[in-house]
């Protein structure tokens, strides 16, 4: 039988941590839209003598998680980073595995997911991917259309410097065309040729992994994103942290490069 939403978050069964800290939280102020770099799975399978794929697996319970508490706190959107453009240059066993556990994620979840509302997109050059998992996203896309809880965005053969390519490819050949004079190209304009056309920026992105960089992510629409950063690797990230980033993210101030106002 499928779980509705309110049977989800019931099923949730917070811990008595995550209450303190969902006692915190204003649940009116949660992010609109959270950004996951999703890193760490191999130094996870390596610290415990296990091939990759084990991370990878393991990996794919923590979005599980973060995907239902996401859903159940209320974030409007959630937009993973699952497969770079320079992802390809990873052993072709590796990256076939890639990509039949993203076959294997959204056949098996697709109905729990479109029970509680979410629904499933993709931004990248998913075109080139394997015929098998762009019939899935195809599929996942078709039968979450109608859905208006959480929007799942998987970012998939995915690069910020690809996406921008992009970008300019098509708005110079509207320009070319006549569609588009060049002195109506501004910020707005170039917007509506990236992948995220008709998304706000994310307000929040979480690094796993300890690592100190964007690997070529969202370029363009972190410029004013809130960073929080953990040492956490991904397959052992949890809801409780994804609740101590909402946390910490509601006590900042966010100026967007304007001063502060007493």
């Amino acid at each position: 039988m499928l779980r509705r939403k309110a049977d989800w978050a019931k099923a949730i069964g917070w811990t008595d941590e995550e209450k303190k800290l969902l006692a915190l939280l204003d649940r009116s102020r949660v992010p609109v839209h959270v950004a996951i770099i999703m890193d760490g799975n191999g130094r996870w399978a390596r610290s415990r003598g296990l091939p990759r794929g084990f991370g990878h697996r393991a990996g794919v319970e923590s979005l599980r998680e973060v995907v239902r508490a996401s859903s159940d706190l209320g974030i409007g959107m959630l937009t993973v980073y699952a497969f770079s453009t320079e992802n390809w240059r990873r052993p072709s066993e590796e990256v076939g595995l890639l990509m039949n556990l993203l076959v294997e994620y959204l056949n098996r979840e697709m109905e729990e997911l479109c029970a509680n509302g979410v629904r499933v997109n993709a931004i990248g050059r998913t075109a080139d991917l394997p015929p098998a998992a762009v019939k899935a996203l195809e599929w996942s896309r078709a039968k979450s259309a109608g859905n208006e809880g959480l929007l799942l965005n998987l970012a998939l053969n995915y690069g910020g410097r690809a996406e921008i390519v992009d970008a300019v490819k098509g708005l110079v050949g509207d320009v070319v065309a006549g569609k588009l004079a060049p002195d109506q190209v501004d910020e707005k304009a170039v917007g509506r040729y990236l992948y995220t056309t008709g998304l706000p920026d994310p307000d929040l992105l979480i690094r796993p992994a300890g690592d100190l960089r964007l690997s070529n992510f969202l370029l363009w629409q972190l410029a004013y994103t809130e960073f929080w950063l953990t040492p956490v690797l991904w397959p052992d990230f949890r809801r409780l942290h994804l609740l101590k980033a909402l946390v910490d993210f509601q006590r900042r101030e966010r100026r967007f490069g304007g001063l502060h106002n007493p």
